[in-house]
């Protein structure tokens, strides 16, 4: 099973100082800073993602990249860009959520085919139309018209797509995208794109869909799905089910999920192989809006908080030095939160479950190693980026033991 990391230029600077709370003085971002497969000794993901959306831009407005990034992604190709390893290969899509709302996509399939050239992509995935509904029971005649029309949309586009690919005479390998709103509208997408000649197929639209009904289309498609066609799924992590979705002709994914739940969700953010703790919060006072707010109302001292801050990460690595109490740690950890959230419920039992368990002593990845406790506090983007480069170390562990079923295999 092949995990495919969607790129979204997250790096993190291998020189910042996490007692000072600075970058070196010296530091070129492109030059210096790292990606996950640059910092984790095992690597953690076996392709890369990128959408020309994020590159360029769509209707939403600018891409997350700057125009002299832009122009050296153009310049040097995505291998060399990403400075990624032989054996990462990379994929291109079109990031159909980005213009999920308009009539229809923005680009053409020059325009695609050309970007996809040009940052030399080992794969690339045909343009498509997102349907955001889902209902398995709905017949052809009752079907909403505008999730028909997309539908026709993404094959119109994929039929036009393979054919270009192929008097273009290049190297890259066409993935068709297919788009559904029932697991016989799926299969049928399938099929169609089967006959355009694809023989690799990538599933979109089914991120809110639950697991069963994921497996309920992948069970449709089988039906139709031709012994060398390969499945993609776009955005599905689901890791518990992924060697039953093996066992249906899935031999690759993509999701950010593991490395944005170390800042987006809210206590499950820093994995081990066996168990998600919450990451310890100690905010920096100056950065923090709602303290900030709070300092100006009066409500709350700034001098108080900045002792309490200070404090807390004092406590913390004396911990892990081990010259230092538990309880101890807790007492300041728990006095900071009542001046930063004093009406949220309080994250004190988690943190307590976290500091009694240190996943950070036992954790094998070079960042763990390398930072200590560090990497368990939630604080500003190099701790938190990191934590979500260990989370990747830890799910790519866990997706590599994935095998096809036996004729499947790549």
């Amino acid at each position: 099973m092949k995990f495919y990391f969607p790129d979204s230029q997250d790096q993190i600077s291998p020189t910042f100082d996490f007692t000072n709370e600075e970058h070196s003085p010296y530091r070129v971002r492109q030059r210096d800073d790292k990606y996950a497969h640059e910092v984790l000794e095992s690597q953690p993901y076996d392709g890369l993602l990128v959408s020309k959306a994020i590159v360029d831009g769509s209707v939403k407005g600018a891409g997350k990249y700057s125009m002299p990034q832009r122009e050296r992604l153009y310049r040097l190709g995505v291998s060399r860009y990403f400075r990624l390893p032989p054996d990462v290969v990379t994929l291109g899509d079109c990031g159909a959520f980005n213009y999920v709302d308009e009539e229809l996509p923005p680009y053409t399939i020059t325009e695609v085919l050309d970007f996809y050239e040009r940052c030399g992509f080992h794969s690339g995935i045909s343009i498509d139309h997102v349907i955001f509904g889902y209902d398995p029971t709905v017949s052809d005649a009752d079907v909403d018209r505008a999730w028909k029309e997309r539908r026709q949309i993404s094959l119109r586009y994929a039929a036009d797509f393979y054919a270009s690919v192929q008097d273009r005479g290049n190297k890259i390998e066409p993935v068709g995208a297919a788009q559904g709103w029932s697991p016989a509208s799926y299969a049928d997408s399938v099929k169609r794109l089967q006959e355009f000649g694809y023989q690799r197929i990538a599933l979109g639209g089914m991120v809110p869909l639950k697991t069963q009904d994921i497996l309920a289309c992948l069970k449709e498609i089988d039906q139709v799905r031709l012994p060398k066609t390969e499945l993609h799924l776009l955005g599905i992590t689901r890791v518990g089910s992924m060697e039953e979705f093996a066992g249906y002709g899935v031999t690759s994914f993509d999701s950010t999920s593991p490395f944005r739940q170390a800042f987006m969700d809210d206590r499950n953010n820093y994995h081990t192989a066996n168990e998600a703790y919450t990451a310890i919060r100690v905010p920096q006072v100056d950065g923090n809006p709602a303290l900030k707010r709070r300092v100006l109302a009066g409500e709350v001292s700034q001098a108080k908080a900045k002792s309490a801050e200070r404090e807390s990460l004092k406590r913390l690595r004396a911990y892990d030095q081990g010259s230092e109490t538990v309880d101890r740690v807790i007492e300041i950890l728990e006095e900071y939160e009542q001046l930063v959230e004093p009406t949220k419920k309080s994250r004190i039992p988690a943190y307590r479950d976290t500091l009694q368990a240190k996943p950070w002593k036992s954790c094998k990845c070079t960042i763990c190693a390398a930072h200590g406790i560090e990497i368990a506090i939630f604080r500003g983007s190099e701790r938190n980026k990191r934590r979500g480069f260990h989370n990747l170390a830890v799910f790519a562990t866990k997706i590599h033991h994935i095998k096809q079923p036996l004729g499947q295999e790549n």
